[in-house]
């Protein structure tokens, strides 16, 4: 079997090659390529318009995808695999994607051709998790207003929460999806002393320290609410404006997952009316953020440029996680990260 593996700015050719080494000895030749921008701002942009608008409007270089129909297996981070890519790629049995998202796949298109498609879940998972504490900490704490005081030359300790900083010691955090991420942030907040509550309907079994509840239930009670739900047709604006009302006053809402789970319209109004205390946002509906936009006259949010998932780490870990995947393919794992419901054809007897 032949593998082609085409890296990215964040994911180098050098990178791929080495996280992939090792799949020979399981009868999976690897040639890696690079799709070349020139920055990482160049590529965040064509990210951006692919998750947008999906993969088909993207020309790749024709040296990049040059004997496409030679290879059998195609991993890719950012580059989008179109509707024409797949046509050319005759012998294509599997698509691999370096990160939890598909965005950049067609991937309904892949499943009528019979290709299956992965995801590498978990891989920026810790990333997410961290950057989630820190804010929660930012956030509750005035840390990016105090330090962008400083920097405008202001020594300001007059915030919109300054009657009522809180610790997260003690404090309910109701986390919203419990998975890969959602355990990991419940597993810190543990450790800062915090109770933890958590939604999610997909988590049937009893989880230590953690109570399992329903969502109404969670934004009634919640100190802090962090979303890390996955994005579906089902649980797009799945926190709207009905939703928020429930939450109290003092409460805080924290989205590093997808903009499309928050009804961001609704939040705004609530943080200028003071329905709830504050937000800390990574992502948006539209990125990046326009210069009108309500939410940056807001002086009760922390906002950072949808960068949660983006550490050296998770990105040089996850060609070995799809290496990891791939021999577990090979020796027929039945627990492997199919998001097209397609079964890999090419595992040996």
């Amino acid at each position: 079997m032949k593998l082609l593996a085409i890296g990215d700015k964040f994911i180098s050719k050098q990178v791929m090659a080495e996280g992939l080494e090792g799949l020979q000895e399981y009868g999976i030749d690897v040639l890696t390529r690079e799709w070349s921008h020139d920055n990482l701002e160049m590529l965040q942009k064509d990210n951006l318009f692919v998750e947008q608008n999906g993969p088909d409007l993207i020309t790749l270089p024709e040296e990049l995808i040059e004997n496409i129909e030679d290879y059998d297996i195609l991993v890719v981070q950012f580059t989008p695999v179109s509707k024409k890519l797949i046509d050319k790629a005759k012998n294509l049995k599997l698509i691999c994607v370096l990160r939890g998202g598909f965005e950049n796949i067609a991937f309904e298109y892949a499943s009528s051709k019979g290709i299956s498609v992965f995801n590498t879940p978990g891989r920026n998972s810790r990333a997410v998790a961290e950057f989630t504490i820190g804010m929660m900490l930012s956030e509750t704490r005035n840390i990016a207003r105090s330090h962008a005081a400083l920097k405008a030359g202001i020594w300001k300790k007059n915030f919109p929460n300054s009657d009522s900083v809180p610790e997260l010691y003690n404090k309910t955090i109701g986390l919203v999806g419990y998975g890969y991420i959602g355990h990991l942030v419940g597993g810190y907040l543990r450790a800062f002393g915090c109770n933890i509550i958590a939604y999610d309907p997909f988590v049937k079994e009893n989880i230590e320290g953690v109570k399992l509840v329903e969502l109404e239930y969670l934004l009634k009670n919640a100190d802090i609410v962090s979303i890390h739900a996955r994005l579906t047709n089902e649980t797009y604006h799945m926190i709207g404006e009905n939703e928020i009302k429930l939450m109290k006053p003092n409460s805080i809402l924290v989205n590093t997952a997808r903009s499309g789970l928050v009804d961001q319209k609704s939040v705004e109004k609530a943080l200028s009316k003071g329905k709830i205390a504050g937000a800390a946002l990574d992502v948006f509906d539209v990125e990046p953020i326009q210069e009108s936009d309500m939410i940056l006259k807001l002086d009760n949010v922390t906002i950072t440029p949808h960068m949660a998932g983006s550490t050296i780490d998770a990105f040089k870990n996850s060609p070995k996680l799809m290496k990891d995947i791939l021999i577990r393919t090979i020796k027929k794992d039945t627990k492997l990260p199919i998001v097209n419901g397609v079964q890999p054809q090419f595992q040996k007897d």
